[in-house]
């Protein structure tokens, strides 16, 4: 019997997401009911609930992040931005995708770089990841 061959750059080609989101929440059980602004980068690859133990051995070899089960699809995703930067991108850097999603790759690392690098809370947290981001103020705030 031959062994299976398993690549995570082959299956993110076709099932992955590099996802770079702008979030406004509003808090309205606080007073004055503040809004706060902030960026979420997040990697994420989605399956059939049958084949969760593809996303637990991406897991594995990625070295970080969790899997669930929402109705029929499994779902491996990494939002810890400590993660991101240390686990993420290094994996993506040295094991290449394909050209679309490669491109896709890079242009998210870019945005991610971008943002991240010019907010000091957040290198505070990818240099010690144990830290907790606190939030301060009363009206926008941006994270």
């Amino acid at each position: 019997m031959a062994k299976e061959i398993f690549s995570v750059s082959a299956i993110v080609n076709n099932d992955g997401c590099f996802d770079l989101q702008f979030r406004k929440d509003t808090r309205s059980e606080r007073t004055n009911a503040p809004t706060y602004y902030r960026w979420k980068a997040q990697f994420v690859v989605t399956a059939k609930k049958e084949d969760i133990k593809i996303l637990e051995k991406i897991k594995r070899e990625i070295g970080c992040g969790e899997v669930s089960v929402s109705k029929d699809q499994a779902r491996f995703s990494v939002q810890k931005i400590g993660d991101v930067a240390e686990l993420v991108v290094p994996f993506f850097r040295k094991n290449q995708l394909a050209n679309k999603k490669k491109h896709d790759f890079e242009m998210w690392s870019k945005a991610r770089t971008f943002h991240f690098n010019r907010n000091p809370k957040i290198l505070r947290q990818i240099q010690n990841p144990s830290a907790k981001m606190q939030m301060a103020g009363h009206g926008p705030n941006i994270i």
